[in-house]
């Protein structure tokens, strides 16, 4: 969060220096007159340098030469400071921090001082983000490259498991397409590549074929989804990406939630703020309260959840997905099992005429 600074203190500081030297010196000739008794230039006849006195104006000259170097130092040494730390990050060292250099001093070399430590901090935490995500997309392609290649030796050294091994294959086959192009759709989103055009979107539509599809696959595993969709709620919007956010929060809700238990979808429009709220309630195991934020990074996974199928990028789409809407999404937990995800859409800025709106279906993959 940005702070209120003074403007100007630097210039007051190196201003006032000025004035201070310039009113000692005026100090230093004058205090000479008036002790010694002398009379000024051109009376005086000597200590002179030309017309001039030479103690006051020696006086002077020190006076200035001080304050001059005082001012020269306080300004020099945080900017010292500084250059050290831009070569250390330059060198790779990511953990140098300057603030604390800078003493109790409260200027805008100090400000400076500041910004450049949280992009420090910035820099070290998506450096750190990276070589985690890499570590995690290595570990995640070699699980289905391994079981793929064991599957290819057992069918070298017996032929007769073929037809099993070859299911297999299949399975693993699938899961690695289904990582690619999550990541593809992750990275496309992470760097704000350029997304499917906008259209007319009925959120509230997509949201019913979504939570149908949902529905579907869960009377399967012996769960049931019951959506709560009243009204329409159209704006102007990007529908691929939109399906994308909602349906990976929904199903994951199905693949949590317990056998025999219900997933609640409900919507509700804010026609004051013109925000679509959408709810999501299971009633699995629910998410530590450490957790409910680190859960929207990529890869992350709970304890305990470890055998559920996804490769752990449904939820970092998601966030982006709303969060290039203007919207946002959060994880509440609740009391006994359980958890709750919130999803908070505006109204698109473009108005768009309800009247000649054409509502978009299940869009198909972006």
């Amino acid at each position: 969060m940005a702070t209120s600074r003074r403007p100007g203190r630097l210039f007051w500081k190196f201003f006032l220096s000025q004035w201070i030297g310039m009113v000692l010196t005026l100090v230093s000739v004058v205090s000479y007159f008036h002790l010694t008794g002398r009379p000024p230039p051109p009376d005086s006849g000597d200590l002179l340098f030309g017309v001039v006195p030479l103690v006051p104006f020696t006086a002077g000259v020190l006076t200035m030469l001080l304050t001059s170097a005082g001012l020269a130092w306080y300004l020099s040494r945080p900017i010292r400071h500084l250059s050290w730390a831009l070569r250390q990050i330059a060198d790779g060292n990511l953990d140098a921090r300057v603030r604390h250099r800078m003493g109790g001093r409260d200027d805008e070399i100090v400000d400076l001082a500041g910004d450049f430590d949280r992009m420090a901090r910035q820099l070290q935490r998506l450096t750190e983000s990276r070589q985690q995500l890499l570590h995690d997309i290595s570990h995640e392609l070699r699980s289905p490259l391994a079981r793929l290649q064991v599957a290819i030796g057992l069918v070298r050294q017996d032929p007769a498991s073929f037809a099993p091994m070859l299911d297999r294959i299949e399975r693993e086959s699938q899961r690695l397409d289904g990582l690619v192009e999550e990541l593809l759709t992750w990275h496309r989103l992470e760097a704000g590549a350029a997304v499917p055009p906008a259209s007319c979107v009925d959120v509230i539509e997509l949201l019913q074929a979504i939570a149908e599809d949902a529905q579907f696959e869960a009377q399967l595993q012996g769960k049931k989804v019951r959506a709560d969709l009243p009204g329409e709620f159209v704006m102007h919007a990007h529908g691929e990406l939109l399906y994308r956010g909602y349906e990976n929060v929904i199903r994951n809700a199905v693949k949590f939630t317990r056998p025999g238990s219900l997933v609640s979808v409900t919507a509700r429009i804010d026609e004051a703020s013109a925000c679509l709220t959408c709810t999501v309630e299971d009633h699995g195991q629910g998410v530590p309260a450490d957790m409910v934020e680190a859960i929207f990074e990529p890869f992350a996974r709970v304890a305990g959840s470890e055998n559920v199928q996804g490769v752990g990028l449904g939820l970092a789409i998601a966030q982006r997905a709303f969060a290039l809407h203007g919207g946002s999404i959060r994880a509440e937990t609740r009391q006994g099992a359980g958890l709750t995800m919130v999803m908070v859409l505006p109204a698109s800025l473009t108005d768009v005429s309800r009247a000649s709106a054409k509502p978009a279906t299940a869009p198909g993959p972006w």
